[in-house]
């Protein structure tokens, strides 16, 4: 999943195929489904067709459903996807970078150490992250590669997922609903004016 802005795809997408292509000389059985969307589904068929992993890569909302449904486990950008990869129960490796100036300005604004939706709302870190400098293919590849292993780092994951699913309202009243009730409350609570 290298992004769904072309600058994403072409700064991540030979940095994940490189880590896979590592994890593929170590668990040589694996299959790389890329899910992509339509902005960049031309750029990362493009591209796929380069990679020695030979991707298949999907672009209908059907097809990404299904393949994350089906994935055992993720390489993906930084972003709205680990949360559908956690409601799926899917372990994931995030790695995420932009230009070097904006990485200067990010470093001097950001005021936590994680920026994957998972880690925040469960307050946890459980989700590995390889951001700016740091995401590169190798420790990419080591951290996807325990996630096969380990049981442990893959638990921890899967707890931390289960977490933000929770907190997010999964196996609770719909988003609809409560959001109606808070401003049901909120309007019943409020002083009546007269």
């Amino acid at each position: 999943l290298p992004g769904s802005r072309r600058t994403e795809v072409g700064r991540l997408g030979p940095r994940f195929d490189e880590a896979l292509i590592r994890l593929r000389d170590r668990v040589p059985e694996i299959r790389v489904v890329v899910p992509t969307v339509r902005g960049v589904s031309t750029l990362v068929r493009d591209m796929a067709r380069r990679w020695p992993t030979a991707p298949v890569v999907v672009e209908s909302p059907e097809e990404r459903r299904a393949a994350f449904a089906a994935a055992d486990l993720a390489l993906a950008a930084s972003g709205t996807v680990s949360l559908d990869l956690a409601a799926n129960g899917v372990p994931m490796v995030i790695g995420y970078d932009v230009a070097p100036l904006s990485r200067l300005v990010i470093g001097m604004l950001l005021k936590t150490d994680t920026v994957t939706l998972v880690n925040l709302v469960s307050e946890t870190r459980a989700v590995p992250e390889y951001l700016g400098r740091n995401c590169q293919p190798g420790p990419m590849s080591q951290a996807l590669f325990r996630l096969v292993e380990d049981g442990d780092d893959r638990a921890e994951q899967l707890a931390a997922m289960a977490l933000t699913m929770e907190r997010l309202g999964r196996g609770g009243e719909a988003p609809g609903l409560r959001a109606a009730r808070s401003v049901m409350a909120a309007i019943s609570s409020a002083p009546r004016s007269r």
